[in-house]
């Protein structure tokens, strides 16, 4: 599950970290009261943890990393085509009133788009974080129908948890690395 190195991991952290206090924020749009103080410790937690994966990042910014000039052209194609994806389906089903399948959808999106950024990086443990945003996409609609909840805070809370714990195991992975 490690990587090779150790920017890699930290900046890995700091990505993860970021994106899951998004997602943790995307879940406060209509969450149960009670999910509130775990949505705010989950959204403060996950920007620690990008804070602490930047400045490790930083610091190992001139090592050794998996991109290269290949590599990094192949990484900006794999994240356009999550954008486009993302951005072309969000458009669609707000121009069909179904705003509310937004967020899994972006969660699909994102968990997919993972597979081969793990490839590319040769860093396992973001398979697994794919996994779990992939899962969490498509069980987060029937969930939140069953419960009586917004489908936002479902998939907000489980994609914001599946990212956080991608950027706290790979800030641990840096810090003992380092």
């Amino acid at each position: 599950m490690i990587t090779e190195h150790v920017r890699d991991a930290a900046a890995t952290a700091f990505v993860f970290g970021f994106f899951a206090s998004s997602w943790f924020g995307w879940a406060q749009e209509s969450p149960p009261k009670r999910w509130r103080p775990v949505l705010i410790a989950g959204s403060i937690l996950a920007l620690l943890t990008a804070t602490a994966g930047g400045l490790l990042a930083w610091s190992h910014w001139s090592d050794g990393t998996a991109f290269d000039a290949d590599t990094s052209r192949t990484f900006g194609i794999v994240v356009g085509i999550e954008f486009g994806t993302a951005g072309i389906g969000a458009g669609l089903l707000a121009l069909l009133r179904r705003r509310e399948l937004i967020a899994p959808w972006v969660a699909l999106v994102v968990g997919v788009h993972l597979f081969p950024v793990a490839e590319l990086l040769g860093y396992r443990l973001i398979h697994l974080v794919a996994a779990l945003v992939t899962v969490v996409a498509v069980v987060a609609v029937p969930v939140a129908r069953a419960r009586a909840l917004a489908v936002s805070a479902v998939v907000g809370l489980g994609t914001g948890a599946a990212l956080l714990l991608g950027a706290v195991s790979s800030l641990i992975i840096a810090l003992v690395a380092y």
